[in-house]
């Protein structure tokens, strides 16, 4: 019995649906069929380059960033992470970060990074969520770049609001003293990435990297699965970073 027809028979009476658009997925397909899948827009170079130089230039803390798509408010992919966050279907995490590191696998080798930080969750809301998201995007990448995930580097504090509409001096009393290291010696002289799902602003990232190259990191790399570029990024409820 070969591992498609078991595949094919288990579909047919477990079938599975698109987590957007609910129509029955081909056995190929895995939680988006490929319609829903082909509306969502991938970022291109110069548009990286620009959130770059619009979100983390200015600190100097964030040596190099790149992202997957273009998040859109109420799209195919805020609808995925949406599910992936507060449906519990962690698995969407996996797969999201497999579609990142089969595209960007070059760009992450280049880095030569030493492990990956998933930023991370203010303990009483992974209790409720059950699950850090960036985690398991991270797990995704890590299947197809074999990069190391370090979970346990840095700890959240405090449970920050969202920090899209607040002025950047608000973004920076938010996210004071927000994080700790929980170990020093396994940042220095270490070259890191720091991944959330979705990088609005930055402030989180950038809040974090000030706290790795403190201690003593040789750099720090940002990524996420998707940005809202500008004209999406104002009132959306879904791109913060937690």
């Amino acid at each position: 019995m070969t591992l498609k027809f078991i595949s094919e028979f288990a579909d047919f009476f477990v079938p599975r649906f698109c987590t957007v658009c609910s129509c029955k997925l081909d056995l190929q397909e895995k939680y988006i069929c490929d319609i829903c899948e082909n509306s969502i827009q991938f970022l291109n170079e110069s548009q990286i380059q620009s959130e770059f130089l619009r979100k983390f230039s200015h600190d100097n803390y964030v040596d190099n960033y790149t992202s997957l798509f273009v998040f859109e408010e109420d799209g195919a992919l805020q609808q995925l992470i949406h599910a992936l966050k507060y449906e519990n279907k962690f698995k969407i995490g996996i797969f999201l970060g497999q579609k990142f590191g089969q595209v960007k696998n070059s760009i992450l080798k280049s880095w030569d990074a030493d492990f990956i930080i998933p930023v991370p969750l203010f303990n009483l809301k992974k209790i409720e969520r059950g699950f850090n998201q960036s985690f398991y995007i991270a797990k995704g990448i890590n299947q197809i770049t074999k990069i190391p995930i370090r979970n346990n580097v840095i700890k959240r504090n405090k449970n920050t609001i969202s920090q899209t509409a607040l002025s950047l001096e608000e973004r920076k009393n938010n996210l004071h003293h927000a994080f700790t290291l929980n170990n020093k010696k396994q940042v220095q002289s270490k070259k890191i990435i720091v991944i959330d799902n979705v990088i609005t602003t930055g402030a989180t990232v950038i809040e974090i990297a000030r706290r790795l190259k403190d201690t003593g990191a040789a750099e720090v790399f940002a990524i996420s699965v998707a940005t809202p570029l500008i004209s999406h990024s104002i009132g959306s409820t879904d791109s913060k970073n937690s």
